[in-house]
Order: C-alpha cells, then structure tokens, then sequence
C-alpha cells in the first residue's frame, strides 16, 4: 500500500488530511479537527515520535494532541475501506472502524482489514439459490474462518429455520429446503459466530415480486429468474430452474441509442434554448454557516418555464459536486433552495435548467459558527428598548436572535448584524422580578448558541431637574437621577422640555457625570431667542430611555418665609423625637452589644479549638506518586531563566536548529563570533558599555544574555571571562563594602554568573531537586484546595502568606460527586477510565469544581482529557432531566448594591453522590473567564455581610469575623508541607555521593583563592559571597518561578507562598541573627523555630565544599567541554550575534577610543572597523 498523506493547517484554524493515491492524484480533504477560535494552526504539525496515530498541533498559546483519523465515523465496513484512509481498517472484533493499535488481537491480520483488501474483501452475507430444492445462506469475504456457527431465524415465528457448524477451516454454510410452508416467511435474522466477534443481518421478503432488476434483487435475499427476468421470493422457485446465484453475474443493462448510434436528444440545441430564456441575477445570502441554510434565494427571469432545476456547487477540485434539487420556485424571478451542511470553503454556484448548462451565479462562502466575545452594556433596565451592541464575528450567518429568559421562554428580537457586530434593542421584561439575569442565543438553522448574559435592573429614577441660562439664546437643562450601573449613550435617550402654555422642546443630549449621591444629565436647547423667559416658564421634562417614559418635576425652591416658620416648628419636634428613641435605642443597643459579645466569645472559643484539634489531627494524604514530572527541556529552562521579564527576546532564539547548516553562517557574524572570542578585546567593550550613563539596568542584564547564548558552545572561554569581570568588581568593591558584592544585579558580570549557574546547574536541578520541588509545588496546591478559595481575589483559608489569607470564610463542608465523561474524539482511547469520583466543595465555584474534576480525571488516567477548561459543560442529571452548570445564570442571587455573587456547588443544591456528565460545549465563546468587581465570590460587600446570616443559628457571624481567629491556618499549611519542603531543602544543601557539583566547588574555590590573594581574614565576608553568588543568585530565583523548571501556571496565592518560603531559605543562609518580637511579620515567625536547625545545616554544607579535594583544571575543562557539546544547536546564536552588535554600533565610538588607548589592542581595532564595514554592506543590500 502506497499512500502519502499531508496535513494541512489553515489560517482559520483547520487541520486538513489530504490522501495522495500512487499516481499523486488526492481525495477530498477532510477536516480531521477545528479551533473553534479559528487562531491560525502554526506553520510546524509535529507528528506524535512514537504512536503515528497523534500530530501536535501549535495554534495561539496551545499545544493540542489530534488523532490522525476519525475512523470512528464510519459505520459499515464497506464505508470505512471505501474512505481510502491508510489508518483506519475495519475491526473484525469489534465490528467497527478502527486504527490497527485499537483492534483487538490486530497482530491477527485476518482480524483487521485496511484499505488495501478492498471493499469486497468486508465480510457479507449472501443468501443464493442455489438450486430447484434449496436455497443456501453463506459468507463471503476476507476472514479467519477457523470454527464457526450459522443460524437462520424466522422472526414473525422465532423458528429456527436454519442451524450449522463449520469444518474446520471452513466457513459455515446454512442450507434451507424449498417448502411450501416457507413462501410466508417474510422476515429472516441470520447470524454468524466465529469465537470472538458475531456478524448478522436482517433480510425482508415483504417486497420482492415489486424489484424489476436483477442487481436490487439479488442484493435484498430475493432470487432472480434469468428466463422469466423476475424477482421471488428466495424459498420458492423459478420454471425453468435457472437462477443467478449472486451479483456479480448479473447481466449489465446496456444503453440504447437510436439509429447510426446518435444520442436520443440534441442537447447543444437545448442549451442554446436555455440561453436565451433563463437568467441568473443574483443568489442571496452569499454566506452560510458550516449547518447549511433551508431558505437560500435565487433570483433572476424566467423560472416558471422550467421543469427541473437544479443548484451545483463545486468547491475543492477533489471534492463531489453537491447536487440540490430546487426546494420551490416562488414565482417567475425567485426560487428557494435548501442549502446542506458542508466544512469551511468557498465554493462555486451555477443552476442547471431542463438539464442545459449549467449558468453560473458566483460564489458562496461557507463560514464557522458565530462567535460572541463582548455584550455592552451588560446591564439594561427592565422596561428595555437600550440598544445593546454584541461584538464576535460572522453574525451575518444567524438566522434569529434570542432573549431565553426562564419564566418567559425565549423572545425573538429584532437585531442588525454584520460580519463583526450586532445591534439589538433589549426586549421589555416588565412584568417579571425587578432583577434577573437572560441569556442572549443566536440561532443559526436549528442549533442554539450561548451568547452570554445580560442583566436586568430596575428602571433609573429621576429625582428632579433646573433649568440654568447663561445667554439669552441657549438653556441649559441638568436632570438629577439616583446612581446606576446603566451606561446611557446619546441614542438612548430623548428629552423633552415643556414650558408656558402648550411650548416643547427638545433638548439636546451633551454628557452624563456620576457624582458621589446622584448622577447628573445634561442636555442643552440652542438657537432659541428668550431663554430666561423659557427658564422661567418651564413646567416639566419628559425623559424616554428607550421604551420607558419619564415625567420629571422641578425642583423647588421654598421661600426664605416658609424657611423662618417650619423651621423653629421642625427642631423642636425633632429634639423631643430624638431623645425618645435615643433613650430607646441605648437600651437596645446595650442589649445587643451583651449578646454579641457572646457570640464573638462563642465563635473566638470555636475557632481556637477547631484549629488546635486540626494542627494535631488533620493529615494531607501527599500524593507521592504523581507521575511523569513536566520537566521543561534545557531551552526553554535556559530562556526563561535568562529573559524572566523580556518574552519578547525569547522566540527569536527557539528555532529549530538541527537542520542548520554550519558553514551557512554570513561572513560579518563570523567575524564578529571571531572578535568577541579575543579575552582582551571583550573585557574592555563590557567595561566600557558599563562606563555610559545611558547603558542601564536592563541592558546590562541583556547583554549579559546575548552573550551566553553566543558562548553557548564555549563554555570554557565564557568561564575565563567570568573569572576576569568577577576579579575586577572585586577590586572595585574592595575600595568600599566588599560584603555587598554579588549582592544586587547591576553589572554584567553579575547577570552573567546567574546565566552561568543556571546552564552548569541545569542537570543538577533535573536530576536532584526536580522531584521534591515538584513535590512541594503540588502538595502546596493539594493543601490551598483543602479549603475555601475565592476565585475572584485568590484568597484561600490555608495558605503561608497572611495577605492571601480568606479570613471571611463561610461554613463548607465536601460533596462527593459521581462524574461522568463524554467520549470525544481528542480522548477516544478505550482504556480510559470515564466513571470518575471526585471531591469538590460546596462552596466551589462552577469553574473550580471543573478544575478539581479535571485534576481527577488526570491523576485517575495519567493523561489529560484532551479539552481546555472552556470547552466544556458541566450537566447535573436529575432523573431524566439535565441542567447545565453555570458560574452565572438566570438564578444567580443579585445583591442589592447590583454586585452578582458567582452560582456554587451549594446554590444548586448539590448533594453526595449526585451524578454530574462532562460534555463538549457546541460552541466556545468565551477563554479564560476574568470576572470584575461586579462579582463576587466567598468575599461579600461589606453591605451584604450581615444580611448573608439572617435568621441563622450564628446571627451576626460575620460580623465580628477577624483575621487573627484564622492564623492557626498558616500553621496548619506549614505543618502539611513540613516534611516535603525539609526533603527539598537538603536535597539543595546536600552533597549526594560526598560529592558537589563541579560549578559550585569550581566557583566556591575561587571565590576562596580571591579573598586569600586579598588577605581578606573576615570569614563572613568569604560567606557572604558564597551566598550571594549561589542561593541568593540561582536558588531563589528558582523557588519563586517553579514556571521555569516545569510546564505549569504559577497563580498569584501560588507566587506568595514561595515568597515565604524562599524567605526562610535566604534566611538560613544569613548570618545575622533575628531578634523578633510579637508583633513581628507572621511571615518571618512562621519558620523562626525552624532557622537556627537550618543555619547549622548550611555551615554544614559550606565547609564540607570548602574540605572537598579542589577540582584539577582538566576535571573543570572536561565538565565544561561535556556542557557544551549538550547544548549544541540549542539556539539561534546568529540571532544573539546579531543583537551584541547593536550595543556595540550605539556605543561605536567610545569603544574605539578606549581600544585606541589600549595596548595591544590595535588588531582588535582593526577587526573591529572590518566588521563594521561588513555589517554596513549587508545593510545596503537589505539582508538584515
């Protein structure tokens, strides 16, 4: 079998599978997977290196693993081996399409048939008559026959009409005798058994005598009479006896022609015909959706005179043409047509009159489903009539827009679509609650697709209004309304000013602003003559927003005589008043206070106890197998570790270089590459770019990566550099405080050592610290996710770090769910274990009980499920019914000041073992969901707090709630993590086989040599730069981005649980003692126990390395060549080439002049106006 197979990725988010035959000739493409973004597929499909059944797919920021065929979508075997797909084979055993790795005992080939047997090869049943006397069911194909067993059953009666067994090695053949009794059985199930798998088919009688040809009849069961040139019944029989036994020997019909072999009719004559009478105008809409459409409009001229039109479409050559029938022809210039589903493409459209030519219309264009990514405003009044925008794209594909709204179903609404936007005005819910959440559906044929949601709030209230006019020939009108969420524009509003006896006018809309108590509209009335007049003759304003209808008053002015009178009448009321319910409330208050404080004494006791009896109880079952660790590989460790703020410089050096030829680099990068190989010559350009006021910072600790990633592969000359800078910033800091040396990143030298560690440490890391810090990573998440964890701050109940702790935690309590996983196409593999229990919370959010169930399914199966988080729904099954899980839906609680609290675990009321389905989602219209402060989660408004426990147990709860009842959280955290985080650190300040790193001694001795030749006698001064060079300057780095050792997202609460631990790290490395009190950081207490053991632990450490034999310049050379050799085409080192010369060029002059005034250096100088003047060549010729 020859076949070569292409995968395409298209720029619309397609992966195509094109089968090229032996002649190179292809078969329609098929779309194998879509990217519902339609992001581009990146220019490289990766196929899986060991199981050809996967390809990788690059696409926006994932990777996503396709299987190369979906065989499973062809149902028969004469489909699946008609598909012509090299991968897919028909499965004997399972009877069904499958690849070759996924059918039972495949090793078997007889139990497998690919592409190559050919149809006929696929197991039929044939019943043939083939005799007067009997009539014989067999089998035929390509199979194992091996022992097999044959029955023929009548189903009207349930008799067994027929039962065999085979020889061995032979296939089972039924033989079923001509009775007179049998010419009733109109029904038969014959069924074949061979061991491990069955075949049966069902034949029908019922129709025989009605089939006028021989193929059709021999195909049902029925026999053929060739004498008689009839079907019958197959138990009955033919006179003569001459009967085709199967068919293959049925006769071909041959066409007729009429005489001397001209055709019947002269078609050039009737296209002509057509021609001149039809016309083809247009064809409405021009897009369609992947569904189809059942409503397309032809116009033109002349339809009613036809008999049978048709509609081709022709899209990719290699493709079948569709061939649709018209649905009705409305009258003589119009005609419908019922367009079927088809993959993304633009094809071709012609119409075919009384079987003319075929007149061609244009083009269609089959586009992916509409996609929503914003609704604003988000939040209408309930009287509606705002215009509402939708913004996504291909909307022009949708067929209605709805409002789905639980009590009043859904309501179709009038809307205005283009390609990218939507315009609708929000339907009235007038008679529904004041608050409600509906979902806005877009329709396309007959599937639904979620939009979002949109929130209803009561209508604005207006308070009043003046009337001001600066000149006489302008008014402005400023309408005071209470403070909203509704953002009104110009289009939404109309207002009208009534003044005098019967005078209006309009008011021009200028701006809204919100202030601290009302909100403030104003328009303005231009171009009239007596604007005071007006001012004071108005009477009131009309204000329409969109369907709701507003009359607003002025507001008054009471006179200074009506002040003079209520006045002193008011204050003495309210000063009797007040006294009264002063003294009442003192009471009460007093009463109160008693009872709260009880409370507070009752919920303080509480809370102490509960976090006692969990210190000295709770246990976290620690995974300790947790599977393959996502180590990334060395280039993107190295990267990352390089560039931690500047991505931007990271992709420029991830090409693939394998391929790269060695000798294609460009002669001025050489010479370069040769220039900065000069020890002399690139000490003085870094000591140099160091001396300008301009070279900052940041460009320091770039350059110095550039130029690892040049000297990749020369690590020993890149260590002799390090050795030169690293003396020289000694004798600089020798003059003031040589214990801050290292200490800060502000030369190259010392952005160069990090880069330097982190290349020669790299296996180290892999090898020994990987697994524990790994370990702790994931024990720490398993520990946050115990509890309580607010999505929208990131707060969580157990945490190290006070800022992230969620001290206003609500009663919770677990919910074990019964999950149940769709089969997709991305994870069809039948070992998988779909039946999954997992744990959640009931105060989880939808979205973290979908991470919780996906973490479950991964630790179950060791795999992924093969979709993103927003690519699927959570069903809960009640009986029969399902409802859908939603973050925010319909039902979810609006608090008052409009803030809605996010649905729960809880809110739908679920209980233990409850079953809840995962499915794919139709559509995907939203990525990663951030919610704003509109929302809220565990963490309420201070306004809801209160009310949240009305008529509770614990009245006023969470009121008195404070952070300090919940500290005993962080110890419980620190106590889970103990023993995992102590395993990491040993493993970091451990000499695994009595043996150190090469680097670390290598650089440990040297700093060492240096303080000696500097008869430097201060050992804390030697200490510190000990410190300042390893654990300040690589180990930190790396225990607060665990991002760049492993393929994982660090969150926020994540990054400040290792700012505390790698406080305590650095600490143990201080010499320093602390002297903490009280009312110290909690996050410096926390391990203040644990510091003193771990001081020890490091002196340790420090003088074993220091007692250790020193490494022989050979040992380091070998060690260092090793690395090197590693880390060849690694990188894009052209690239970095590339980017020191920039620095070099910007500072070109000074660097001249100060090798000008070195000695020695005139050949460097030289080389260095050579490169220039190559570098200045290539840029005339645009090569760069």
């Amino acid at each position: 079998m020859n076949r070569t197979v292409l995968f395409l990725g298209t720029g619309d988010g397609q992966l195509l599978k094109v089968i090229l035959g032996e002649n190179l000739t292809s078969n329609c493409p098929e779309v194998i997977y879509e990217i519902k973004e339609e992001t581009p597929v990146f220019y490289k499909l990766v196929p899986h290196p060991v199981k050809n059944i996967y390809i990788y797919l690059t696409a926006g920021k994932e990777v996503r693993r396709i299987r190369v065929a979906n065989c499973s979508k062809h149902k028969s075997c004469s489909e699946c081996l008609t598909a012509t797909d090299p991968h897919c084979g028909w499965c004997h055993p399972l009877q069904r399409c499958t690849f070759q790795g996924d059918c039972v005992r495949s090793e078997n080939l007889e139990n497998w048939l690919d592409i190559s047997s050919g149809v006929k090869k696929c197991p039929k049943i044939q019943i043939i008559r083939s005799s007067k006397d009997k009539t014989t069911v067999t089998v035929v194909g390509s199979f194992s026959p091996r022992h097999s067993k044959c029955m023929v059953k009548n189903v009207d009666s349930s008799r067994e009409l027929c039962q065999n067994k085979s020889q061995p090695n032979r296939t089972c053949t039924c033989s079923i005798p001509t009775r007179a009794t049998y010419k009733d059985v109109s029904v038969v199930n014959v069924m074949f058994s061979f061991g491990s798998w069955n075949l049966s088919d069902r034949f029908n009688f019922t129709n025989c005598s009605s089939l006028k040809e021989c193929p059709a009849c021999t195909e049902t069961g029925c026999a053929w009479c060739k004498s008689a040139r009839r079907c019958i019944h197959p138990f009955t029989a033919c006179d003569p006896s001459d009967y085709e036994r199967n068919q293959e020997q049925c006769p071909v019909a041959v066409e007729k022609t009429s005489g001397g072999g001209r055709p019947k009719e002269n078609k050039g004559n009737r296209t002509n015909q057509a021609l001149q009478v039809f016309y083809i105008k247009s064809i409405e809409p021009q897009k369609v959706s992947t569904l189809g459409k059942s409503n397309v409009i032809v116009t033109g001229a002349n339809f009613t005179r036809a008999s049978n039109i048709t509609m081709i479409l022709k899209g990719t050559s290699t493709c079948d043409k569709d061939v649709i029938q018209v649905s009705h022809v409305l009258n003589d210039t119009h005609m419908k047509f019922s367009l079927p589903s088809s993959r993304k493409e633009m094809k071709d459209v012609c119409i075919q009159f009384d079987g003319g030519n075929c007149s061609s219309v244009g083009s269609l264009s089959y586009i992916a489903l509409p996609h929503c990514s914003l609704i604003f405003p988000a939040t209408t009044w309930i009287s509606g009539g705002q215009n509402i925008t939708m913004m996504g794209r291909n909307f022009d594909v949708i067929d209605n827009l709805i409002i789905s709204h639980e009590l009043k179903g859904n309501i179709n609404v009038s809307e205005y679509c283009v390609a990218t936007y939507c315009g609708f005005l929000a339907p009235s819910l007038k008679s529904s609650k004041v608050r409600t959440n509906v979902t806005v559906k877009l329709r396309v044929q007959d599937t639904y697709l979620d939009c979002g949601t949109l929130q209803y709030r009561e209508d604005p209230r207006f308070t009043g209004y003046r009337v001001e006019s600066e000149v006489d020939t302008e008014l402005e009108v400023k309408i005071q309304k209470e403070n909203d969420n509704f953002n009104i524009s110009k289009k939404d509003i109309e207002i009208t000013l009534f003044h005098g006896e019967n005078g209006q006018l309009n008011c021009s809309f200028e701006n809204i602003t919100r202030n601290q108590d009302l909100t403030t509209i104003l328009c303005k009335i231009k171009g009239i003559k007596t604007a005071s007049t007006i001012a004071n003759s108005s009477k009131k304003v009309r204000v329409k927003l969109g369907n709701l209808e507003l009359y607003v008053e002025q507001e008054s002015v009471p006179s200074t005589w009506y002040f003079l009178i209520v006045l002193p009448v008011l204050l003495v009321v309210v000063i009797f008043a007040a006294v009264g319910v002063t003294r009442h409330k003192s009471k009460e208050l007093s009463r109160k206070q008693s009872q709260q404080l009880e409370l507070l004494e009752s919920e303080l006791r509480k809370e102490i106890r509960d976090g006692f009896a969990e210190l000295q109880m709770d246990k976290l079952d620690v995974v300790d197998s947790f599977g393959t660790v996502p180590f990334l590989d060395y280039k993107h460790f190295a990267l990352r570790t390089f560039f931690p703020e500047s991505g931007g410089f990271t992709h420029i050096f991830t090409e693939d270089m394998h391929n790269r030829d060695a000798n294609d680099k460009n002669e001025s990068l050489t010479a370069l590459d040769a220039l900065i190989c000069n020890k002399s010559f690139l000490v003085t350009v870094i000591h140099t770019l160091e001396k300008q006021k301009n070279f900052s910072v940041k460009d320091r600790c770039l350059f110095a990566s550039f130029l690892t990633i040049a000297l990749q592969t020369k690590l020993v000359y890149l260590t002799s550099i390090l050795e030169v800078l690293t003396r020289d910033l000694m004798e600089q800091c020798s003059n003031m405080q040589p214990k801050l040396m290292l200490r800060r990143t502000e030369s190259v030298v010392e952005k160069l050592l990090t880069n330097w560690m982190s290349v020669c440490l790299s296996g180290f890391l892999r090898e020994t610290v990987g697994e524990p810090f790994y370990l702790l990573v994931t024990t720490l998440n398993q520990k946050i996710n115990k509890g309580p964890v607010d999505v929208i701050t990131c707060k969580a109940l157990y945490t190290l770090n006070e800022d992230w702790l969620l001290w206003q935690v609500p009663e919770f309590s677990t919910v074990a769910l019964n999950v149940v996983f769709e089969k997709i196409p991305e994870n069809e593999s039948a070992d998988v274990c779909r039946n999954i229990s997992v744990n959640v919370l009931d105060c989880d959010t939808i979205g973290q009980a979908k991470e919780k169930i996906f973490q479950a399914f991964l630790s179950k199966n060791g795999s992924p499920y093969g979709l993103q988080l927003n690519e699927i729904g959570l069903e809960l099954q009640v009986g029969t019914r399902q409802k859908e899980l939603l973050d925010i839906d319909s039902s979810s609680v609006i608090l008052e000041d409009g803030i809605t609290k996010l649905n729960t675990i809880g809110h739908y009321e679920i209980s233990n073992g409850s079953t809840i389905k995962v499915f794919k989602k139709i559509a995907n219209f939203t990525s990663d969901v951030e919610y704003s402060d509109d929302h809220c989660h565990l963490i309420l408004p201070d306004s809801e707090a209160f009310q949240d426990v009305q008529g509770k147990r614990h009245r006023g709860k969470h009121k008195f709630k404070v952070k300090e009842m919940y500290l005993t959280k962080l110890l419980s955290t620190k106590v889970a993590i103990h023993s995992v985080l102590e395993k990491l650190f040993r493993s970091i300040w451990s000499l695994p086989n009595s043996r150190a790193p090469f680097a670390i001694k290598y650089f440990f001795d040297f700093l060492d040599a240096q303080a000696e030749n500097k008869k430097i006698t201060d050992p804390d001064v030697v200490h510190i730069w000990k410190t300042n060079s390893l654990p300040l300057r690589f180990w930190v780095n790396i225990l607060k981005n665990p991002q760049f050792v492993f393929d994982i997202k660090k969150t926020p609460h994540i990054d400040g649980c290792l700012s505390v631990i790698a406080q305590a790290f650095m600490d143990a490395f201080s010499l320093t003692e602390q002297q903490l009190g009280k009312e110290a950081p909690t996050n410096k207490l926390l391990y203040a126990k644990d510091i003193p053991t771990y001081k020890e632990e490091v002196k340790s450490y420090y003088k074993a390395i220091r007692d250790l034999p020193p490494l022989s310049s050979s040992e380091m050379e070998e060690f260092l060549t090793q690395e090197s050799k590693k880390h060849e085409n690694e990188f894009n080192e052209e690239v970095a080439l590339t980017e020191i010369y920039k620095y070099i060029v910007k500072y070109f002059d000074e660097i001249l002049n100060k090798l000008e005034r070195e000695r020695g250096l005139e050949e460097a100088q030289k080389q260095l106006l050579h490169v220039k003047v190559l570098f200045d060549e290539k840029k005339k010729c645009k090569w760069m």
